[in-house]
């Protein structure tokens, strides 16, 4: 039983390191291998459906967590009223 096993089939926001560089991948908690956590997500492009599935080494994660809720992908709208005095 893996580490992860829990959130298997659940969203979740992988954050892992890659050499120096710290990434963040967001979807489906595929499986949990006690080795790697896979974790996938679907989607349509060019009217074609595809998945994308990242392999984690368990040594790269930093941390696993649960996403609930949807999450926004682009920033608030900033209101326009509010001058700039300056």
């Amino acid at each position: 039983m893996g580490r992860y096993s829990n959130l298997v089939g659940k969203r979740v926001e992988a954050h892992y390191r890659a050499s120096d560089i710290h990434l963040v991948v967001v979807g489906t908690l595929a499986s949990d291998t006690n080795k790697s956590v896979f974790v996938e997500e679907h989607f349509s492009q060019g009217g074609k459906d595809k998945t994308l599935r990242v392999e984690i080494p368990y040594e790269y994660v930093i941390r696993v967590l649960e996403v609930t809720g949807e999450r926004s992908e682009s920033p608030e709208p900033v209101s326009s009223s509010s001058k700039n005095p300056f």
